[in-house]
């Protein structure tokens, strides 16, 4: 199992993203509270902790943060917009702290999309610079997150195979179904795509990645569109490996702890009990209420092979 954390440190950004699961709201967490955070996950035995946000490089303590986590000796990392990294001072700083490891949000490679999207016109040059700092520094493990949208659906192949063959130092990279429910996303319902709005495109993707040697994993979509890529479903390896995780929001949230193996599991439509996969399949998130149980579909892989090599995966 691996056991991972979210902490968010900041919830100020600077970007606008017309789907944000978790907007500004202008809160920044004390260095003394994330310290006391960081102390109870290493008493628990975490395996580490993923700083978040809003935008964590907004927070001026993130350095302060980073030490603190190496000096324990629990791993950390940060998920950004990679728009601050754009300086490479201030990336090279972060790496004498301890930053060792980041996921950079990337929507499109196109830039009219990326910039529409997060609504900041230069969110993708800055985004290249970042990329191209990233390549001069050989020590940060860099994985691709993408949430998958209605803007982005038909061409998130495009998006991999340039970034592989631009930042062959990429090993690894991760999609979000999109979540309606999430602030911004139910402000901005055209930005919900279907299912089969990216069926094929990301089918392409993963079978590109797994190609060329890359890792990957994929989050909210159901194992009848991962047909041949089912070991990669986040919630069928957290199923599967009985993984728990644990968020610490910067809202009325507060601590959000998913430890039970039935928090994985979404709905399910009757073509689901017809499926060999259902016992390890999350079903479909908010079925029939933004995505369509009429999409669904049985699909009749061996269920043992998947989990003996979700078992066997590091």
């Amino acid at each position: 199992m691996a056991n991972l954390a979210y902490i968010q440190i900041s919830r100020v950004c600077n970007q606008e993203c017309r789907f944000c699961s978790n907007p500004a709201n202008g809160l920044i967490r004390t260095f003394k509270e994330t310290k006391r955070l960081i102390d109870g996950l290493v008493n628990l035995g975490y395996d580490g902790i993923i700083f978040t946000g809003g935008e964590p490089t907004l927070c001026d303590d993130l350095g302060l943060i980073l030490e603190y986590c190496k000096k324990n000796r629990i791993n950390s990392r940060i998920i950004t917009n990679g728009q601050k990294l754009s300086d490479y001072y201030y990336l090279e700083y972060l790496c004498d702290s301890g930053l060792k490891h980041i996921n950079l949000s990337i929507f499109s490679l196109k830039s009219q999309v990326q910039s529409f999207l997060s609504s900041n016109i230069n969110s993708l040059d800055n985004i290249i610079k970042a990329l191209d700092n990233l390549s001069k520094i050989k020590i940060i493990n860099v994985d691709i997150n993408t949430v998958i949208n209605k803007y982005n659906a038909n061409h998130l192949s495009y998006n991999v195979k340039y970034l592989v063959r631009n930042y062959p130092f990429i090993n690894h990279f991760i999609w979000n179904n999109l979540d309606p429910l999430m602030n911004k996303a139910s402000i901005n319902k055209d930005t919900i795509p279907r299912l089969n709005d990216f069926e094929l495109e990301l089918y392409l993707s993963m079978q590109y990645l797994k190609n060329n040697g890359r890792t990957l994993r994929v989050e909210r979509v159901p194992l009848c569109y991962m047909i041949d890529f089912a070991e990669f479903s986040t919630e069928t390896r957290k199923i599967v490996k009985n993984e728990e995780r644990l968020v610490y929001f910067l809202d009325g949230k507060g601590k959000v702890r998913q430890n039970k193996r039935s928090a994985w599991f979404y709905e399910k439509t009757e073509c689901c009990q017809h499926c060999l996969m259902d016992s390890i399949c999350a079903g479909l998130y908010q079925m029939d209420k933004y995505y369509s149980s009429k999409e669904l579909f049985p699909i009749f892989l061996d269920k043992d092979k998947i989990i003996e090599k979700i078992k066997c995966d590091p």
